[in-house]
């Protein structure tokens, strides 16, 4: 059976990520609503070239 101190590191590690990726998604939620970032890519520009 595995000790208690290796348990509560591994208990430690899994919380400290979830942590981190709760704050990044509320960073990024709270961005995009604010109109910081957009999930659709802007339009490209056509560039025709022609060579002669």
């Amino acid at each position: 059976m595995a000790d208690r101190r290796g348990l509560k590191l591994v208990g430690f590690l899994f919380a400290t990520v979830t942590l981190a990726v709760m704050l990044v998604t509320c960073v990024v939620v709270t961005s995009h609503a604010g109109g910081a970032y957009s999930l659709e890519s802007p339009r490209a520009e056509v560039l025709a070239v022609e060579v002669r």
